[in-house]
């Protein structure tokens, strides 16, 4: 009797403890969860990647078909997506970046067939003005490594939060009667309202803009036109943005053009500088103190950098002619003007400073040489600090 008593206690005992040890394992597991990283996140283009950094990369591939990236990066696990403006459909990808930088990327069709391979080096970017981005450059192939060509992508400094993303509009026209055509994008934010009234300005500059050189080639003498039939004119452009966060968006328009019968096309550089927490688009006068000679401290910089540039370049083509006439204190000098983090990137078009053979000419201004005069509770003053 006595050992049946003892053995119904010993019974009960491993019960109860049976009982504490099932309730603590809900327990313990709710209380990891709560403290968990979350795994997942929304990409740009949808879906889910791997946590970690996010990177936005424009560039070209075959030369100068124009794609768009999109890369979640977490150690040396990379996923994302990416499109060609011109289709707009997204492509899925996943592979990895090893220490050395090798990228292996694997592309997929929405049935999860393998489609082509990127496979190319992630470096810091050789393009000016901010060298601290990312650029990855190398070959694509099919998956057996037939039809491999060339890409080349170039981060953009895209830094909005939440699920918002820039995507790029395409306007293409092929007039035939006026021997012309049109293929020119521009950037829309989608994903957030405050970004409408950027969506319009842009859209409204690009639109302004092809407008105004369509009503040009539509107005060609006859006489003109009847000798140069088998020739086209043509506008087409790429853009880049500078500075793109939730308070500001710098977004830089390169216009290649050409006329019919012209001896080579020419470029155009048209700067949208937005402040999204104001709604309204910046003049440079926007930056500086009331009454500040802004423009003259600019000048300055811009004309001592530039001959540094020559002297530096003997066959740049600059002269200190063309600098003091092209970069002097004159408004329409700095028209082309965009906000960096660094600083102020300044554009000066051939033939502004420099003959059309030497190209487009830069220079960065740093806000350290301009911090005497930049408005304290101004647009860039945050970014001065």
């Amino acid at each position: 009797m006595k050992n049946r008593k003892q053995l119904i206690f010993l019974s009960l005992v491993l019960a109860v403890i049976s009982t504490g040890a099932c309730r603590k394992q809900p327990a313990e597991s709710q209380q990891n969860a709560n403290h968990a990283t979350p795994s997942l996140q929304e990409t740009a283009g949808g879906g889910a990647a791997q946590a970690g950094d996010r990177f936005y990369f424009h560039g070209t591939i075959a030369n100068d078909l124009k794609i768009e990236m999109t890369l979640m990066r977490d150690g040396q696990q990379l996923s994302g997506t990416y499109f060609y403006p011109k289709v707009g459909k997204n492509i899925g990808v996943k592979g990895t970046v090893d220490k050395s930088g090798n990228v292996d990327l694997r592309e997929s069709d929405d049935s999860g067939k393998e489609t082509g391979i990127f496979k190319g080096k992630w470096q810091p970017s050789t393009q000016p003005p901010d060298t601290s981005l990312t650029e990855i450059d190398g070959k694509w192939s099919k998956p057996d490594g037939s039809k491999e060509t060339e890409f080349r992508l170039y981060q953009q400094p895209i830094e909005f939060t939440g699920a918002v993303r820039a995507v790029p509009k395409v306007i293409k026209e092929n007039n035939k009667k006026a021997h012309y055509t049109v293929d020119v994008e521009y950037p829309q934010i989608e994903g957030d309202a405050r970004f409408d009234k950027f969506n319009k300005e842009a859209r409204g500059t690009i639109t302004k803009n092809v407008t105004e050189w369509k009503t040009g080639e539509t107005s060609t003498d006859d006489e003109v036109t009847t000798e140069l039939t088998n020739l086209d004119s043509t506008l087409g452009n790429a853009y880049y943005f500078r500075l793109a966060n939730d308070d500001l968006i710098s977004v830089e328009f390169d216009e290649g053009i050409y006329e019919r019968g012209a001896a080579h096309g020419n470029h155009v550089t048209t700067v949208l500088n937005y402040d999204v927490k104001n709604g309204k688009k910046l003049s440079l006068g926007d930056l500086f103190n009331p009454k500040s000679n802004y423009l003259n401290l600019i000048s300055a910089y811009c004309i001592k950098d530039l001959k540094q540039q020559a002297a530096k370049d003997k066959d740049g083509m600059l002269s200190d002619e063309t600098i003091q006439s092209g970069a002097s204190a004159r408004a329409s000098n700095y028209d082309a003007w965009a906000i960096t983090k660094k600083g102020l990137w300044i554009t000066f078009d051939p033939y502004e400073v420099a003959a059309y053979a030497a190209g487009p000419q830069h220079v960065l201004v740093p806000y350290s040489a301009l911090k005497d005069i930049i408005k304290a509770d101004g647009p860039i003053a945050a970014l001065a600090k």
